[in-house]
């Protein structure tokens, strides 16, 4: 392949290859398309492949800096649970779960709310064998068994768990919903502003054989996606993204049976912006997103209003957003990370850098922001009110 890096392993080049052929087959591949075969490809996929998660992955999240984060969160979910009467049975899910350390960690301090956990039953959603390996050593569970509903499930000192392709598949019933950074690894689709209208941005082949990003054809647009963007002072060049993923995801959890509290956890703007943040990360370092399709991680800032927008026009209720740092700073991240050093001593500086790194004003407390979304009989959940 020309321009193929010499270190370059044989599955990201064949993907090169076979998205190369497809376009010569088939013309440009939307964004959304090519975001769709580099992390969801059934061969050569990243999230197939991939142990992206952790200090030897491409990146490291929240609760893998500190464990404060997922009890924090725990405890979110206890609280929401009580403030939802106490169903029992409920579902604890997790959507994209990365290699169960939050999970884990919300588990541990669940125990501090006596029948939470009792009542509990854990449902993982998650695409990739490797992480549901990792997300099953991390919660100590045992081999697993087949469940009548078609998962996979396992026993953690009598407390179910099991894995699911997709939040469908979770059976019916009241639920708590924890998602951090799932929203922005959805793709997106780009449009571009050009003579006084948006047209879909492409990747396409240059002369030299290398895939490049341009204009395409004119951008079919939904009545929700005209408005949004109309309200938005846009001049030629301009670049505007949208998700279809959402949609399907908070359709599908307003079509649950039983109450619903969700709390979802990501990075990108607050108020409605444009802007192209499309970004391939690998090894810690942002990449070239058209390089080597399947070898890195891709995605894009989140519109934290249009998320909520969306969730209102589902039935559901919307609250926030808050900044990650106002989120924990509500949950006790202080006092939690207090305690926690004077119990562990000779941990203590790291803990604190944990702690500084997740509430940083500069950093991942102010980008990070948290939204949570509600049936609309539910009161409104911790933090956020």
């Amino acid at each position: 392949m020309p321009g193929r890096p010499a270190d370059t392993p044989e599955s990201d080049v064949a993907l090169l290859a076979e998205l190369t052929q497809r376009i010569r087959r088939e013309g440009p591949l939307t964004v959304e398309a090519y975001m769709e075969a580099c992390l969801g490809h059934p061969q050569f996929g990243y999230y197939r492949k991939a142990a992206a998660i952790g200090a030897a992955g491409d990146f490291i999240t929240a609760p893998e800096i500190s464990q404060v984060f997922g009890e924090l969160i725990g405890l979110w979910c206890a609280v929401t649970w009580e403030a939802m009467r106490r169903p029992a049975p409920f579902r604890l899910i997790e959507l994209g779960p990365g290699r169960g350390t939050l999970m884990r960690d919300a588990l541990r301090a669940g125990r501090a709310l006596p029948g939470f956990l009792a009542a509990a039953a854990v449902h993982l959603v998650e695409v990739s064998p490797r992480l549901r390996r990792l997300q099953r050593e991390a919660l100590g569970a045992s081999t697993g068994k087949p469940l009548a509903d078609g998962g996979i499930g396992a026993s953690q000192g009598g407390l179910e768990i099991a894995w699911h392709e997709k939040v469908e598949d979770v059976p019916p019933g009241p639920a708590i919903v924890v998602a951090n950074e799932l929203l922005d690894a959805l793709p997106i689709r780009q449009l571009i502003h050009a003579t006084g209208g948006w047209r879909e941005r492409v990747v396409a082949l240059g002369s030299d054989g290398q895939l490049q990003l341009e204009a395409g054809p004119d951008a079919p647009l939904t009545r929700d996606e005209a408005r949004w963007l109309a309200a938005l002072p846009a001049s030629d060049g301009a670049i505007a993204e949208l998700r279809p993923g959402e949609e399907a995801l908070l359709t599908a959890l307003a079509a649950r049976s039983g109450p619903l509290a969700a709390l979802l956890i990501d990075y990108g703007p607050a108020a409605p912006a444009l802007g192209d943040t499309l970004q391939a990360v690998r090894n810690h370092a942002y990449a070239d997103p058209l390089a080597e399709p399947g070898a890195a991680d891709l995605t894009a800032h989140v519109q934290f209003a249009a998320v909520m927008a969306k969730a209102r026009a589902a039935g559901l209720a919307a609250d926030g957003p808050l900044t990650q740092a106002e989120l924990l700073g509500r949950l006790g991240i202080v006092e939690r990370t207090a305690r926690l050093m004077a119990a562990n001593p000779a941990r203590a500086a790291s803990i604190e850098t944990g702690t500084q790194r997740l509430m940083s004003p500069g950093g991942m407390g102010q980008l990070f922001k948290a939204i949570a979304i509600r049936s609309p009989g539910l009161p409104v959940p911790p933090a956020f009110g």
